[in-house]
């Protein structure tokens, strides 16, 4: 009698695996969206978590970069889980739905992992600081292209690597073209009167922060941001609408009204909003008192705005 052949243990338990892996890779991005649209800061052991999740490396379209990763990590459990909620008794179905979800998995895992290499890149070359939600979620990616490589018995091993090859390859051309204005590859547009306006501030501002902020403006203290970052418009209502105006406010997107790219570039902005305050600069939106405190500003600190 013939023995039959035993199914690799990679193949019987990669679906599990690439799914357990999208369920932690799904409640961490969407802990990532929820404290950036919401909370401002993020818990992390290094100081680098909320560098790179501000920075302009960060967004996409204006839409947080973590909102794609949990859509990414939602898809690949879906695939993952697909086949193994169809009974046995619809085999043909079953079968149908492990081979079409096999090579979704491929090359979701193809895509993640390409996209999540040149993320890594980014942080050792231009952001330059170090990211322990990245890290994880970069060796999520590399997990999902290698249980999903190896866990099936591909009938054809040469058409799935070809196809791995082509979606790795659009995926790399893509993330360059997206990345191109903010690595400055397309050129800067430096003091042009047109361009996007961040959306308005709606605080009113107290005496005091109106003086604050003109002392900052007088000891020559500027705030870079974006017109399109949510953290440096939460910046600008803490100050009020009147404050606000007067803040020395050097916008670094390219397609921002009065945009200071050079200035921004030069002075080494990676992430929005900073505060240069003497030379230094503060990463971060940061407390009205604090922002005193850094610029000795003497006067009195009733800073608390009000609603309109």
């Amino acid at each position: 009698m013939r023995r039959r052949r035993q199914t690799p243990w990679i193949q019987r338990w990669s679906r599990p695996a690439i799914a357990g892996i999208a369920i932690v890779g799904a409640l961490l991005t969407g802990y990532l969206t929820f404290s950036k649209l919401v909370l401002g800061s993020t818990a992390c052991p290094t100081e680098g978590c909320d560098t790179v999740l501000n920075s302009p490396y960060a967004y996409v379209f204006g839409i947080p970069l973590t909102v794609f990763g949990l859509l990414a990590y939602l898809a690949m459990g879906s695939f993952a889980v697909a086949p193994l909620l169809v009974g046995s008794d619809r085999k043909q179905l079953r079968l149908d739905l492990e081979r079409w979800t096999g090579t979704l998995l491929l090359l979701g895992g193809t895509a993640m992992a390409v996209f999540s290499s040149y993320l890594m890149y980014l942080l050792a070359f231009e952001i330059q600081e170090a990211c322990v939600y990245c890290f994880t979620s970069a060796a999520f990616s590399a997990s999902f292209l290698a249980l999903s490589a190896l866990g099936r018995d591909w009938e054809d091993p040469g058409q799935a690597a070809f196809n791995s090859f082509i979606v790795a390859a659009i995926v790399g051309v893509g993330v360059l073209g997206l990345y191109a204005a903010t690595n400055g590859n397309t050129g800067p547009r430096a003091d042009t009167g047109n361009g996007q306006q961040p959306p308005p501030v709606t605080t009113v501002s107290t005496a005091d922060a109106e003086a604050l902020a003109t002392h900052l403006t007088a000891t020559g203290a500027k705030e870079y941001g974006a017109f399109w970052c949510p953290h440096c418009h939460d910046q600008k209502q803490l100050f009020g609408q009147s404050a606000a105006a007067k803040l020395n406010y050097i916008e670094c997107d390219p397609a921002g009204a009065n945009s200071q790219t050079d200035l921004c570039r030069q002075v080494g902005i990676t992430s929005f909003p900073t505060w240069e305050i003497d030379r230094k600069l503060y990463p971060g939106v940061q407390p009205l008192d604090q922002l005193a405190d850094l610029s000795d500003y003497g006067g009195s600190r009733n800073f608390q705005v009000s609603a309109p």
